[in-house]
């Protein structure tokens, strides 16, 4: 799904459920991150495939761990933004909620890729794809809409509890 919104949903669905075990925003980052790949093989007219080493299970585990090395030091300067939109929990996040985060997310992106593009080796060097073809494009997208949609929710619900927590707070004070 290059340049598309719908890893975000996977994202959204499986990382709010697990925030306080996994840094969200290192999850979201990670979930699209591969698309970097077949962006500079377009943008460059590279011959290689669009959709290359990056996304197999191994060097996505390798990218998304090292993704979440370098977001962990930000922590620090992104805290306050990730904390005005309830994208994490109150206690700062260990190093391996990032690097966990960023290989998670990779990882189901690949996994996303696979169910729909021929060219996405997931288990390189092995050529095959046991994945493609489970689903048509437009399942998958509305699988990845359909998540969205109930991240959305998760996060809301967890906004409001958020914000019943807070208010109870300052009414026993």
């Amino acid at each position: 799904m290059p340049f598309t919104p719908f890893h975000l949903g996977p994202a959204l669905c499986l990382g709010v459920p697990l925030r306080g075990y996994a840094h969200l925003p290192t999850f979201i980052l990670a979930s699209v991150v591969l698309d970097l790949e077949p962006l500079l093989v377009l943008l460059l007219g590279l011959n290689y495939p669009l959709h290359g080493y990056l996304h197999t299970f191994a060097a996505a585990i390798g990218v998304g761990a090292a993704l979440g090395l370098a977001t962990y030091p930000l922590e620090g300067i992104m805290r306050p933004i990730y904390r005005a939109l309830q994208l994490e929990p109150e206690v700062v996040p260990r190093r391996s909620r990032f690097v966990t985060a960023g290989a998670l997310g990779a990882v189901i992106h690949v996994l996303f890729d696979s169910l729909i593009y021929w060219d996405v080796k997931p288990f390189f060097p092995l050529s095959a794809n046991p994945f493609y073809g489970w689903s048509s494009s437009s399942e998958v997208y509305l699988i990845c809409a359909g998540m969205g949609a109930l991240g959305a929710l998760f996060w809301l619900i967890g906004v409001g509890a958020s914000r019943l927590r807070w208010e109870g707070k300052g009414e026993r004070d």
